[in-house]
């Protein structure tokens, strides 16, 4: 474990501890899946609850609390921002780089913001509660494209990551035999991933590539992509297994 995840999981200690004692809810800041992962060192299932804003964000927040235990429910303390070109047509092309880079420029840390959803030069961002007034006030410019920005309830379907489904056979229902077949590589490279802890099975860094997937398994595979397992189809007259998963592409 280096230094930097250590000092994350000294924090998710503090957290949950401080959710134990108080009897409310304590939050991270914004983290990787992979970071996120490590909450689950210092903390049962129960006591934990992981969302960044959709079902597939990949910067997170990690809640600790059992509602059980504490009797109510509470929400995240999440804002969506949309921010768009005041006037489209002069807009310079902006990508998640830009935006990202503007956000930063405000003094913003990175663990404040979330996922940066962009398509045709507009983006819905996530960010803590508590800064997303100083965003709508502050945020005035990407590059050099004037923008406006406001809190909103809900991204668009359309801004979000599109799920397709794929018919696969492989020869083992192994999970490193089902990525090396998805993504195209060699069994060597797909073990690789669990060596370097990239592959995050069910919320949690998976470092088995002998794995058996259950099934509706969800696995994120850093710098590669996500996908959903739906379980075994069928067995061909070789031997091999077919099998459906969701991709997010």
């Amino acid at each position: 474990m280096n230094e930097h995840q250590q000092q994350n999981l000294n924090r998710y200690t503090e957290l949950a501890d401080r959710a134990r004692q108080s009897g409310f809810y304590t939050y991270s800041t914004f983290h990787s899946r992979e970071t996120s992962s490590l909450a689950f060192d210092v903390a049962s299932e129960k006591e934990l609850k992981i969302w960044g804003g959709t079902e597939n964000s990949e910067r997170v927040i990690v809640r600790f609390g059992d509602p059980e235990e504490l009797g109510f429910e509470e929400d995240f303390p999440i804002r969506i921002l949309f921010i768009e070109p005041k006037q489209a047509k002069y807009s310079e092309t902006l990508t998640h780089r830009d935006f990202l880079g503007a956000i930063l420029n405000l003094g913003i840390e990175r663990d404040m913001v979330g996922d940066i959803l962009v398509q045709n030069n507009s983006a819905y961002c996530f960010v803590l509660e508590k800064l997303a007034d100083v965003f709508c006030s502050d945020l005035d410019r990407v590059k050099h494209t004037a923008v406006s920005c406001k809190i909103v309830d809900e991204v668009p379907v359309d801004f979000l990551p599109k799920l397709k489904e794929e018919n696969i056979t492989v020869t083992s229902p192994r999970l490193d035999a089902i990525l090396a077949k998805v993504y195209h590589l060699s069994r060597t490279d797909a073990k690789e991933l669990f060596d370097m802890e990239k592959v995050i099975l069910n919320g949690r860094i998976c470092k088995n590539p002998e794995t058996i997937l259950k099934e509706n398994s969800s696995v994120a595979i850093r710098g590669y992509g996500k996908l959903e397992y739906h379980g075994e189809e069928r067995m061909t007259k070789k031997g091999k297994t077919g099998i459906t998963i969701w991709r997010y592409i």
